[in-house]
């Protein structure tokens, strides 16, 4: 992975890989390339078996300022069809995080603005610095959040999503926690104690155990728990509850040690 120009990609403790936007120049601001490689380097991650859990953060004063303007603006140049395959590739890469079988967590600090709010939004979990901000800003460029749309609703619900949107209001850290953006907020200097702090609960879990908790929540929906919702949650906890991990993790509680699956 070293042939990636926009991220920088590390080991940041045993078990855990972390991405790093490397464009502090233009706050982390994505284009085509920097899209190409975060698809890329989630793939490649999800294929490493010493890879439990991924960070996804930014260099410098702030996480991302979402879509490079002059990719945007070579984008209004083209065409409808080289549009749409350009929009389906970043809907692609965001997919991908979105559906990545192992646990996510966003280090967010400074801005995060549009398409940086969808990659936080993308990641299981996100921490955010007291002096982060986040705004849905494209309707200021007569453009709209379409591809972030979902991962934004899904955080913080339909109203929500559409106020943040069709405002553009600048949140503020605590703001954020409130609507459900980040899930935990501190100070730039306890930063990553705290994104350590929460690795080392996600490290506690079973890999394979996370991924199905991942798969299955994905198909659950807030609302009536039908018939078929309960023939699905039944029939995945029948079928996990006699793996081999399921057999590790029960013996080493009742043998007071901890679980094969946790890093050295």
């Amino acid at each position: 992975m070293n042939h990636q120009k926009t991220l920088k990609i590390h080991q940041r403790s045993a078990g855990v890989a972390q991405i790093t936007m490397s464009r502090a120049d233009v706050f982390n601001a994505f284009d085509e390339a920097m899209i190409a490689e975060l698809d890329g380097a989630f793939s490649d991650l999800v294929d490493d078996d010493q890879v439990r859990v991924i960070v996804l953060a930014g260099d410098g004063k702030h996480f991302s300022a979402g879509a490079d303007l002059k990719w945007m603006q070579r984008a209004s140049q083209e065409s409808r069809e080289w549009n749409l395959a350009d929009a389906r590739r970043f809907a692609a890469m965001l997919g991908k995080i979105d559906a990545c079988p192992k646990p996510t967590l966003a280090r967010i600090q400074g801005a995060a603005l549009g398409g940086g709010v969808g990659l936080a939004c993308a990641c299981d979990i996100a921490i955010a610095a007291d002096n982060a901000s986040f705004a849905i800003s494209e309707a200021k460029f007569g453009i709209l959040p379409a591809v972030i749309g979902p991962y934004l609703t899904n955080a913080v619900g339909k109203r929500q999503a559409r106020r943040l949107a069709l405002t553009m209001t600048r949140v503020r850290a605590v703001e954020a926690l409130a609507l459900g953006l980040v899930q935990q907020v501190t100070s730039l200097d306890e930063l990553d104690t705290a994104v350590d702090a929460c690795l080392q609960e996600l490290l506690a879990g079973g890999p394979r155990a996370q991924s199905e908790i991942k798969a299955l929540f994905s198909q659950l929906e807030v609302g009536p728990v039908t018939e078929e919702v309960r023939e699905l949650t039944a029939q995945t906890i029948s079928r996990v509850r006699g793996s081999e991990e399921a057999r590790e993790g029960f013996a080493a509680f009742l043998d007071k040690r901890p679980p094969g699956w946790i890093p050295e």
